[in-house]
């Protein structure tokens, strides 16, 4: 069990909105651009990492080659497809669980902050309706190395004013639980315990987080599952 932490950092994408399945969405157009399929568990490399390192990838699992001079080119394709796809959002994008598990902790008063590579995490945040619950923000433009570098991580919590040891971080990617382990925070995965057998928990939603028990508050209790 996790313990000894007084904060939470979350990831954005596929953990509190559901925008990952935009991002593979996005990347499927532009594979499929050049002929090329672009599967499910290919998108697994794709999540918490740069576009610009996600552009990388896409171009080589998806065998094609372009000249180094269009790579720019086609990010900001991609950049433009997602803009248009977050535009839409809505509270209804949040995860199953994300918007109680952020009112449980504001009741708790236990320091929250978001920690997202995406330049477009507040835009996000902001319509669906959940910046206030956070103390800290940290984005894209925000930091110089992204992850699995600790950078992001590091960052948040200095800004929450705890030693990364007292944080626990909620993740989806591979590239963010390493990540947060780099720091020295805890981590719970959101997803497959194969994919992210490298976290300290692992559970299927935010909802099944069991907060009330990490936190060692008496009441109410959380989590809050709604199968």
């Amino acid at each position: 069990m996790i313990v000894d932490v007084t904060g939470i950092i979350f990831d954005l994408d596929g953990v509190l909105v559901n925008t990952a399945a935009y991002h593979f969405e996005c990347w499927r157009q532009l594979a499929a651009e050049f002929g090329k399929p672009f599967t499910p568990d290919q998108g697994e490399g794709v999540k918490g990492v740069s576009r610009e390192d996600a552009l990388a990838y896409v171009l080589e699992v998806c065998g094609i080659e372009v000249a180094p001079e269009r790579t720019k080119e086609l990010a900001t394709y991609k950049d433009a497809l997602f803009k248009e796809m977050i535009a839409k959002l809505t509270p209804a994008a949040l995860l199953p669980g994300a918007a109680e598990a952020l009112r449980w902790l504001a009741a708790q008063r236990i320091p929250v902050a978001l920690a997202s590579s995406s330049a477009n995490a507040r835009q996000i945040l902001a319509r669906t309706g959940i910046t206030a619950y956070f103390d800290v923000i940290v984005d894209g433009d925000m930091i110089t190395r992204t992850k699995p570098d600790p950078q992001i991580f590091l960052l948040a919590a200095a800004l929450l004013g705890l030693e990364p040891a007292r944080c626990v971080v909620v993740e989806d990617a591979v590239a963010g639980v390493a990540g947060a382990l780099a720091a020295g925070c805890k981590v719970i995965g959101i997803g497959s315990p194969t994919v992210l057998s490298a976290a300290d928990l692992v559970v299927p939603a935010v909802g099944h987080i069991p907060l009330s028990e990490i936190f060692r508050t008496p009441s109410p209790n959380f989590p809050i599952v709604k199968e």
